[in-house]
């Protein structure tokens, strides 16, 4: 996020508005400012699946904050942007204050810049995690573990891989996997019949991402990333990993190093997932 972390004026200025697709132009202008690679497209696949609001000061969208329900018990928050000239008005507490009015009795999760930390401290998040940043155009093809039984999902995977993802994030993500399946490549690991892992890459921001992917070791999430990823020589790709997953290390020796990093807070205590599922990649550091 980057907004003001001030504590909001009596009558902070413009209107507080629900965000709808035809807001996305005006929204997208304010991501590119910031120079996160949002695109129209992943603008609108991240408003279809959730809910937003604005700030519109005299005509002109000056901040936004989105959220995603996941089940009756969580929630994901991002995109949350003031613009510049707008900032230390109070604007990003009162779209703070509007998002968890309208998610309330979920326990919600982000992930934080530095500039957002504190607005999100003084609304009741607190640090759970850090989430890291790799993104490189991709050089060359990793290698993949040919002792890993990989294959491209089908459509009757759906159920098993909605339950394996339930079993490593703690959340019911149904409506997002649904919505990822639909657009992204996905692969699964298989042993005797039974899916222990799976792994998507998408077209999005610059280039290509891959997450969300879950899997039961590192050895079989560094086996999905790294097939995900050998169609992609040439193509800038992303992949946002939890620190605590420790592929760090492994994914900037594939090329694909360390850019940056958030905090993960949780208002509430953070989902947790079981013991035969780890989540190791998020689907991107806004959607979780």
């Amino acid at each position: 996020m980057s907004s003001s972390a001030h504590t909001a004026p009596m009558s902070a200025p413009g209107d507080v508005v629900t965000l709808d697709a035809g807001h996305i132009p005006q929204a997208l202008a304010l991501s590119q400012a910031l120079e996160w690679p949002y695109r129209a497209e992943d603008w609108g696949f991240a408003l279809a699946l959730g809910r937003g609001f604005g700030v519109d000061l005299d005509g002109r969208l000056v901040g936004t904050a989105l959220w995603w329900p996941y089940g009756d018990d969580y929630a994901s928050a991002g995109m949350i942007i003031v613009a510049s000239d707008a900032q230390r008005r109070g604007i990003g507490a009162r779209l703070m204050d509007a998002l968890l009015a309208d998610a309330a009795g979920r326990t919600m999760i982000l992930n934080s810049t530095v500039e957002g930390e504190t607005l999100y401290r003084r609304a009741g998040f607190e640090r759970c995690g850090v989430v890291e940043q790799h993104q490189a155009v991709l050089e060359a093809a990793p290698v993949i573990d040919a002792g890993v039984p990989l294959r491209a999902a089908r459509p009757g995977d759906y159920a098993a891989l909605d339950a394996l993802d339930r079993a490593a994030s703690g959340m019911d993500r149904q409506a997002l996997l649904g919505a990822l399946f639909g657009t992204a490549d996905v692969l699964v690991v298989e042993r005797d019949g039974r899916l222990m892992g799976y792994g998507c890459v998408r077209r999005w921001g610059r280039g290509f991402v891959i997450g969300p992917v879950a899997a039961r070791d590192v050895r079989d999430a560094q086996a999905l990333i790294a097939a995900l990823a050998a169609p992609h020589v040439g193509d800038s790709v992303r992949v946002d990993v939890t620190q605590a997953c420790g592929l760090g290390p492994w994914l900037g020796s594939i090329g694909l190093p360390q850019t940056d990093h958030v905090v993960a807070m949780s208002r509430g205590a953070p989902p947790q997932g079981g013991p035969d599922a780890i989540l190791f990649a998020l689907s991107n550091q806004s959607l979780g």
